[in-house]
């Protein structure tokens, strides 16, 4: 007994020096980081009141201790055998209880330094007495030991003092930022150990969910400080963002960021290892005690007990704490990598122009045809790939708990633990095997999802034009053409490679196969070879060892795919964070590009280029390419100093290179020098506006738009709408400029976006102004409104402008310098003009005001916005509505929908087949245990054991259980690959289906999402995640069904438990499920905000916001980590819970057998045990399988939710016309009303008109009069009322396919698909190339060409990108018109279709036109020289035809709208001769 004494004061002493030591360095470490933390600063937040009660209670608590220690010490009055308080045990209490009453006192320099050092003494000494008092009770040992009064106090008090109130203390929050301080912290900043480990700080949000129908985004915890992008980037850039020629992989970057928590990872998993181990361990001392009854035992068997309801606790504890870490490091890595790819995306050269708001006038083929698909996979498919491998670390150190399973397995003799160890090492490499074959499977599946994202980006990008021209059918064949490839890699391959889907569930076979295979040969090698007999101690232990084997196999096996697929996702977002071709300077500062040494000498405030060519490419035309690879260069060959503080023109043909010298200003263009003296310079410290030509639109209000990020000045934003012409557009606007114009403008006509776009760069601050063709899309008074009021007004007075325009005689008379090109993309001329030079253009205000109805002076609209601005707020102004979420649980329309994809034709066949083959599997697997344990039995009754049958029978069972399984997977993989195809192929459907008032307020990046994120977690998550729940649920019954069959009162218990984790799993999927729908959600703002990004690069460049962007981005991030942290917290939240309910159910079991249960059969026992750990095990499995089966599902139901979208109506009868028709062109319109939506208001009223075959109709008005309106109302692209006959048949009888591929409509914005010249003109290989020559021809390709050499020219094979891009929107045009021809339309409805072709070109297209005969041409034209020869004119205003006539007629008419339009015009006397001469 002195022994022992001598050890706990030996014990006692050292966590005092230890305890002195730590205390003394953490308190000279705080007093040198400067100040004291014992004093609040103004960045920490005050303590919970929790706080201070139990401080007080650490004084109630330390004051009876030492009044108890008092009385025992002095009354020395213990009994015989209990303990005596030694004279070190009493100098250690004494000191805890000083440094309590210290800290107390307002002595805790080290702010809590000195609480957590008394916790650590009164832990240490509870620790050695506890060993004492307490241990004796569990051995058979103890019995004559005694416990007196004073020891169960100073136990108690021990207890409390250091377990319990140090578990159970809130934090006091420290701020990452004390500069910046957040207005309220996250409640895990300031949660105790006790709730951090138990989860309990998420109590209230459950609570929350609980009581509500769905949990608002407003409800979750604030972002805890240390989860924001931007202290993140700070922290880890470094790490992730490192330059130079030896670039290192960012994997090693995310493992520096991440170094202290894999460290934290590694030691929890070890410990997961000995407490995985610790259940085998207390079954096999259970049953050994049950077989010999208790004899020569010295532990009682209430320890094995406690040992199995406390160890599978403490592993949940510590399992879940890593994955807690994990999450949070999942999503970090997220953040990072997105922040990174965003920031790189806003720095990257686009080739060819791939920006929407440029054009190369270059014909190079696109090396990056899929950039923006993989952009887009980079951000979702990627991310959630690499996050899915976060724990490669962490399963890599689970060898460990195998190297242990193999120490246990050894006691059953060396022989046969050596053999089994064998057994696993021939098996190892199966899995490798598989996951060389998964690897490589992956790289080519990943391509093809490249490219079906990239396909179903590009469509749903001109899916508006697929729909006028009645290609949804065809181009939805290609997407789903895309997906077969996606899914089965190609049809020509071997059954591995057309399966290859099946590659990822390979490791169900091998985990499932391994372990039972090394039983086998185990067993059979224990008894036969080493004959030995088996005992249900033995059987029931290694049975249990061999379960965490087949665990961590399966948590391997199932590694392996995800770590494949990490590693492709990281090294696809290495490559492209490699990508060298970047814009030299990211946020816009002051730049200029010497070219190379020398003299080069020149102000740092000129604009111009000199002796300097510029590619789209980084290598220089060598001359050696042939025409089909010749990439389009930019030459200046001398110097060309645009004028200071003067409006600069910039002209030439179609196709010249006018919007690239723009961009080559800008740096968008690679820089060739020419000599010492070349340079190219364009001060951005004066600041720099863009505005493309075609306009790039945000999907905000029309004053977002103009703002751009600039602080709102009511005088000049008035003077601006002004000189822009907007005034009267947001008249006619309920909502005003506080209108939201939806994605890229789709409720915008070509002039309001050209005008919005304009009014953006002149109400900047920037002293340079480049405006790219801004006339191309307006009228003529609209135009000169424009001249007058805005290039002479006071906003660009003292501004720098350079105008790219085809319109020179609108401008040159206050144009100070000119600058030509020629076909070839070579500066013909520069030179300065005079005033006067290009004489006046006599426009009166009074014209102006007829036309815009504005004839207030500047000074007198400065003072209000009038119109401008709705008295009714910015709601009724949305357009884009916020993203539906559903509430409750996932309903079964989504469910079924998956069921009758994934059965076919046979669903409840294959359903059938699927449940029996697995719940057969779980009845024999369990089969096996039993089997065992009869085996065992057998030795106990008998010594003579057929061990030969035995291994047969076990053999058997085990191989019908393999057999099954892998049937039952077969089915599985092969119904989910058929449910992946139908499903997208629907929702491919859908969207192509629906109305265009659906496409105008939905979101390309909706649409994308479900394409991708949605759709990869239905060819994946769900399927597996549905199949396991299955498969578990029969496992649950199945093995409740042996525990209450060898226990019958345990049903009762059983059942309790099932309840109650069914509510406790209810409780937390009420706030899991509304939590992951808003991740699902979060994800879009994400991806749309990228989409802006990239589709405005040049413009955002241009304009320096990419620090707004970049802002803008982090604040959609922030959401998304607010909700996902959330998410994952969850998940551990319920595990913790789970698992504990599950270890009361097999201990209360273990107690019951072994107290309330007589006679029993140590086999049966083991059974019964290891059915019920295996039941307690699934029930936290279960729960939160069918959690993870609603959470995925929640994609699932994002799609069905598109399966209801609104659908273009069809006629019911579907009659098809004559196979002659249309025969002729006559159009006939009755009485022609159109909205756009169900609800909405009228945008043609009550048209009536007549159009015979062959008749030219020009359609003319100011912008937003309704003549694009008009055009898709004769395609049933609108609500409409009213009849419209085309060669007599009604159209609305017609199929839309039939209608819209008998006509042909040229849109206002020219689109274009990625790929060859060829594929845009013939896009489904109808016609012979000659009859694709003529349409070019006539649609003036060869004029615009005549002038360029051979390798300038435009041929069928020229790529072509996305949207058309790598072409000047000229070029676009005259493809667009040749596709056009193409068709052979008895009916060609042109929209403005010629508005930014030269005037030359434009001629010889109106010949062409002129020479169809037999074809009604609809022309809508803001040229006046594109109508004035057609046969009559109809001229719309607000909706209604105000007048239709032949020209000369109209210009005979007093008061005609048509007639002050030509007469206001410069070129009047041209257009009164076309006139007279077509006449």
């Amino acid at each position: 007994m002195n022994g022992l004494y001598s050890t706990i004061d030996l014990l006692a002493l050292t966590f005092v020096v230890g305890s002195f030591l730590t205390l003394f360095v953490s308190t000279i470490c705080s007093k040198l980081g400067g100040t004291s933390k014992g004093h609040r600063g103004p960045g920490r937040t005050p303590p919970p009141p929790l706080y201070f009660n139990l401080k007080v209670a650490r004084v109630v608590a330390s004051t009876l201790l030492s009044l108890t220690i008092t009385i025992a010490w002095h009354q020395n009055s213990r009994p015989s055998g209990s303990r005596a308080v030694g004279g070190t045990l009493y100098i250690t209490i004494v000191y805890g209880i000083l440094l309590t009453f210290l800290s107390v006192l307002g002595f805790d320099f080290g702010h809590s330094q000195l609480i957590r050092h008394a916790d650590l003494v009164f832990l240490g000494v509870f620790g050695a007495i506890a060993y004492h008092d307490l241990w004796p009770f569990f051995t058979f040992s103890g019995s004559t030991h005694h416990l007196d009064l004073y020891s169960v106090v100073e136990d108690t008090l021990l207890c409390i003092l250091g377990i319990i109130i140090p578990l159970s203390s809130p934090r006091i929050y420290r701020p990452v930022n004390d500069a910046l301080p957040p207005k309220e912290p996250h409640p895990e900043q300031m949660a105790s150990w006790l709730s951090l480990l138990l989860y309990s700080w998420l109590n209230p949000l459950i609570s929350i969910a609980y009581k509500s129908q769905h949990l608002a985004p407003d409800a979750l915890f604030p972002l805890a400080d240390y989860d924001h992008v931007e202290g993140l980037v700070s922290r880890n850039a470094p790490h992730l963002e490192s330059r130079g020629i030896h670039r290192s992989h960012v994997f090693f970057g995310l493992m520096k960021a991440f170094s202290s928590e894999y460290v934290t990872l590694v030691v929890l998993v070890l410990v997961q290892v000995v407490l995985n181990l610790a259940s085998p361990f207390a079954l096999e001392q259970f049953l050994g005690y049950l077989e010999t009854q208790g004899k020569g035992a010295t532990i009682r068997p209430i320890v094995w007990i406690m040992l199995l309801f406390f160890s599978p606790i403490m592993y949940s504890i510590c399992y879940q704490r890593s994955t807690f870490i994990l999450t949070r490091m999942a999503v970090h890595t997220e953040v990072l990598l997105s922040d990174l790819v965003f920031k790189h995306a806003l720095r990257i050269r686009l080739q060819g122009g791939e920006s929407n708001d440029v054009s190369s006038d270059g014909k190079n083929a696109s090396g990056q045809a899929n950039l923006i698909g993989t952009i887009n996979n980079h951000v979702t498919t990627d991310l959630m790939n690499v996050t899915a491998a976060k724990d490669f670390l962490p399963t890599g150190f689970w060898a460990g708990g195998e190297l242990n399973g193999s120490i246990k397995v050894s006691s059953l003799t060396w022989r046969s633990a050596l053999v089994g160890a064998a057994a696993m090492v021939v098996l190892a490499p199966v899995p490798g095997y598989f996951g060389s074959l998964f690897q490589s499977a992956e790289v080519e599946k990943m391509k093809k999802t490249d490219a079906r994202v990239q396909l179903v980006s590009e469509t749903m990008n001109v899916l508006r034009m697929i729909k006028l021209f009645g290609w949804e059918r065809k181009i939805g064949s290609r997407i789903q053409d895309q997906r077969v490839e996606e899914l089965a890699l190609t049809r020509k391959r071997s059954i591995l490679q057309l399966s290859s889907d099946m590659i990822k569930y390979a490791h169900l076979l091998v985990c499932f196969v391994i372990p039972n295979v090394v039983m086998l040969v185990t067993y059979s090698v224990y008894t036969i070879v080493a004959r030995q007999n088996l005992t249900a101690s033995i059987v029931f232990s290694s049975m249990t060892v061999f379960d965490v084997l087949q665990m961590q196999l399966h948590m391997v096996a199932q590694s392996i795919p995800d770590v494949i697929k990490g590693k492709v996702a990281l090294d696809r977002i290495n490559t492209f964070l490699s990508h060298d071709d970047l814009i030299s300077e990211l946020l816009g500062t002051e730049r200029g590009m010497p070219g190379a040494e020398g003299d080069n000498h020149f102000d740092l405030d000129t604009i111009g280029i000199s002796h300097a060519t510029f590619s789209w490419t980084k290598s220089e035309s060598t001359g050696t390419e042939t025409p089909r690879n010749k990439h389009f260069t930019l030459g200046i060959h001398d110097e060309l100093v645009f004028q200071h503080k003067e409006l600069n023109l910039v002209t030439g043909p179609t196709g010249s290179g006018k919007t690239s010298l723009l961009m080559a200003l800008l740096g968008e263009m690679h820089f060739h020098p020419s000599g010492p003296s070349s340079w190219c310079n364009l001060p951005r410290h004066l600041g720099v506006a863009y505005a493309a030509q075609e306009s790039w639109i945000l999907n905000q209000t029309i004053r977002d738009n103009i703002l751009f990020g600039s602080d709102f000045d009511e005088e000049r934003y008035t003077e601006v709408l002004l000189q822009c012409a907007l005034k009267p557009d947001l008249a006619r606007m309920e909502h005003g400029d506080l209108t939201e114009v939806g994605e890229r403008g789709v409720t915008l006509s070509g002039g309001q976006k050209a005008r919005i776009t304009l009014a953006r760069a002149i109400y900047s601050s920037a002293q340079i102004l480049l405006l790219d063709d801004v006339f191309a899309a307006l009228d003529v008074h609209t135009s000169q409104w424009i001249v007058n009021h805005c290039f002479r007004g006071n906003l660009v007075k003292g501004r720098t402008i350079i105008l790219v325009t085809h319109n020179v005689s609108l401008v040159n008379n206050i144009a100070r310098y000119v600058v030509t090109l020629d076909s070839e993309g070579q500066v013909q001329s520069h030179e300065p003009l005079k005033a006067g030079d290009g004489g006046d253009i006599n426009v009166t205000d009074t014209d102006q005001s007829s036309e815009l109805e504005v004839d207030n002076p500047p000074s007198d609209t400065t003072s209000t916005l009038g119109n401008t601005i709705p008295s009714g707020g910015v709601e009724g102004g949305i357009l884009t509505k916020a993203e539906e979420i559903a509430e409750g649980h996932v309903g079964w329309s989504p469910v079924l929908l998956y069921l009758l994809g994934w059965g076919g034709r046979t669903p409840v066949l294959n359903w059938f087949l699927f449940v029996f083959g697995l719940s057969v599997t779980h009845i024999s697997k369990s089969a096996q245990s039993w089997y065992l344990g009869y085996w065992a039995g057998q030795y106990q009754e008998s010594f003579a054991v057929n061990v030969e049958y035995n291994v047969a029978m076990y053999t058997l069972i085990l191989w019908c259980t393999v057999t099954l399984y892998v049937l039952s997977c077969t089915l599985k993989i092969f119904g989910s690959l058929r449910a992946a195809k139908t499903i997208h192929d629907r929702l491919i459907d859908q969207i192509f289906g629906a109305t265009f008032r659906w496409l105008d307020t939905t979101p390309v990046a909706r649409v994308v999402t479900r394409c991708t994120q949605d759709i990869a977690t239905v060819d994946g998550v769900f399927p597996t995640h549905l199949a396991t729940l299955v498969e578990l649920t029969f496992a649950m019954l199945v093995k409740l069904a042996a525990v209450v069959y060898l226990a019958p009162p345990f049903a009762l218990p059983g059942l309790i438990v099932a309840i109650v984790g069914g509510w406790c799993g209810q409780v937390y999927m009420k706030a899991e499920l509304s939590v992951k729908r808003e991740i699902s959600n979060a994800k879009a703002p994400m991806l749309g905000h990228l989409g802006a990004a990239l589709a405005g690069l040049v413009s955002i460049r241009a304009f320096g916001a990419q620090s707004q962007f970049i802002k803008e981005y982090h604040s959609s991030i922030d959401h998304y980590s607010r909700v996902a942290r959330t998410f994952h917290a969850l998940n551990c939240w319920v595990s913790v819970r789970l698992e504990a309910l599950g270890a009361s159910f097999a201990a209360a079991l273990a107690a019951y057998l072994l107290y309330g249960h007589h006679n029993i059969n140590p086999s049966n026992v083991g059974f019964s045990l290891d059915m019920a750990v295996s039941f307690s095990a699934l029930i936290l499995w279960w729960i939160i399988m069918y959690n993870n089966t609603e959470i995925s599902g929640n994609s699932l139901e994002r799609i069905a939710n598109y399966m209801e979208i609104e659908q273009e109506s069809e006629p019911i009868s579907k009659p098809s016309p004559p196979a002659y028709w249309p025969a002729s062109g006559d159009l006939r319109v009755e009485n022609l009303s159109a909205r756009y939506s169900s609800d909405g208001p009228n945008v043609l009223h009550n048209l009536t008109f007549h159009v015979h075959t062959g008749e030219r109709i020009g359609i003319v008005g100011r912008t937003g009069s309704g003549k694009t309106s008009l055009t898709l109302t004769l395609l049933r692209c609108l609500f409409t009322e009213g009849k419209v006959y085309y060669d007599g048949i009604l159209t609305s009888s017609i199929e839309l396919e039939v209608l819209r591929s008998s006509l042909t409509i040229i849109p206002q914005s020219a689109e274009l698909l990625n790929g060859t010249l060829r594929q845009n003109l013939d896009p489904f290989d109808q016609f012979e190339d000659a009859t694709l020559h003529d349409a070019l021809r006539s649609a003036g390709l060869s004029e615009l060409q005549e002038s360029a050499g051979q390798d300038g020219r435009l041929t069928l094979d020229t790529h072509v990108t996305a949207r058309g891009t790598n072409l000047s929107v000229g070029q676009r045009q005259i493809v667009a018109l040749a596709r056009a021809m193409v068709r052979e339309s008895k009916l060609l409805v042109l929209d403005e279709a010629t508005s930014a072709i030269d005037h030359e070109t434009d001629a010889v297209i109106q010949r062409t036109l002129r020479e169809m005969k037999g074809v009604t041409q609809l022309i809508i034209a803001h040229r006046l020289r594109s109508v004035m020869d057609t046969d009559r004119i109809m001229v719309l205003d607000v909706g209604h035809i105000v007048e239709l006539d032949t020209p000369s007629q109209l210009l005979q008419r007093e008061g005609s709208i048509f007639r002050e339009l030509v007469y206001a015009s410069k070129d009047k006397d041209a257009l009164l001769t076309m006139v007279k001469h077509s006449a």
